[in-house]
């Protein structure tokens, strides 16, 4: 299988750098993309940037020019839930894109997409069952994902009551672009920062929260 693999900053991104696997470096349109060969599968790892803009361009770049069956995602994420702890492992199931919303123009929700059926945006659901029959104590997360670094207790409140239990800035972009492209998609996150934690927090907690989250995707790969 062909796999890509997007990363949002180079922290999380050396989970996977270190892991040992045989990595070759190409440029495409001025990015850098990592390959490798992990359990018979072609892997095509990029760093992406935060936020969704960059997200769905590093996300469209190897669905063209890799021909990628399946995007995998993994990383760090924000609590909204005041019960999750760091180092809490999600799969995700679905995404709002919190900045986004036409309700006043056309008839939809707050937050959502045309073609889907309410503000959230799915993940594909036979990955999510999958990852889940290897990993069942692995929580399940619904994200509020934007172009904002969260850290702000009013601004988690506001999301938490949209129906997201942990908040990104990439994965509604992939889930979208993936969609629009018919590719399939999975996201593995884990908690850097907690509901009472900000950005000093992520910083502090990135790489060893990003290793985690690695680990099951090396799991993935194995099993897939």
């Amino acid at each position: 299988m062909k796999i890509g693999l997007i990363i949002a900053i180079e922290r999380e991104l050396r989970a996977f750098i270190n892991s040992g696997s045989d990595i070759k470096e190409l440029m495409v349109n001025n990015h850098k993309v990592y390959s490798s060969t992990i359990n018979g599968h072609e892997v095509y790892a990029i760093e992406s940037g935060y936020g969704p803009i960059d997200a769905s361009c590093a996300t469209q770049l190897l669905i063209t020019k890799f021909d990628v069956e399946l995007i995998v995602n993994f990383g760090v994420t924000g609590a909204l839930d005041r019960a999750l702890k760091v180092e809490d492992l999600f799969v995700v199931t679905k995404s709002i894109h919190y900045d986004f919303d036409v309700s006043t123009i056309d008839n939809v929700r707050k937050h959502q997409y045309e073609m889907y059926e309410d503000e959230f945006i799915p993940m594909t659901s036979k990955y999510i069952d999958f990852v889940k029959s290897i990993y069942p104590d692995i929580k399940e997360a619904r994200v509020a994902s934007g172009g904002k670094f969260i850290d702000d207790k009013k601004d988690k409140d506001e999301l938490f009551a949209l129906g997201c239990n942990i908040c990104d800035m990439e994965i509604a972009a992939i889930a979208r672009t993936c969609s629009l492209s018919k590719v399939d998609v999975l996201s593995i996150k884990c908690i850097s920062d907690t509901y009472d934690g900000d950005g000093g927090d992520f910083n502090k907690n990135v790489t060893r929260s990003a290793e985690a989250a690695f680990k099951v995707i090396m799991g993935i790969f194995e099993k897939i």
